[in-house]
């Protein structure tokens, strides 16, 4: 019996790789590639389905998790969100709410499904209010 090509996800390595391996086979656009693609779509979003801890946090929450996992500060963010420093740090202090286009270009960063950051939170001005 041949060895799978691919198996279920079990690591964040292997879940990088499987992320980066299926860009690139997007980007190939190689018709025969389309069951490869679909295979590695099923365990990736299986992945994300099992791993996804983002239903509990807010999406500020998230965005700083994201953030210490991959090694990211705020002025990466300023980049990232083609946002001031200011208006990233009241973001990032539930100052200021994610706008449709933030949550656009994060989940884009991240790989991940825009509901994820597009999620009613708190700020800090209703905190302090309550």
């Amino acid at each position: 019996m041949a060895e799978l090509k691919y198996s279920v996800i079990k690591t964040k390595k292997q879940y990088n790789d499987y992320c980066s391996t299926l860009e690139e086979l997007v980007l190939s656009q190689n018709a025969a590639m389309q069951d490869e693609i679909e295979l590695l779509t099923l365990l990736i979003e299986t992945w994300d389905a099992e791993q996804s801890s983002f239903k509990e946090m807010d999406p500020i929450e998230l965005l700083n998790a994201l953030m210490q996992e991959n090694g990211l500060k705020a002025k990466d963010l300023v980049d990232i969100l083609e946002l001031s420093k200011g208006t990233v740090s009241k973001i990032l202090n539930h100052q200021k709410g994610l706008s449709k286009g933030s949550i656009r270009k994060l989940a884009e960063h991240f790989k991940m499904a825009q509901e994820a950051f597009n999620r009613p939170y708190e700020l800090m001005e209703n905190k302090s209010a309550a």
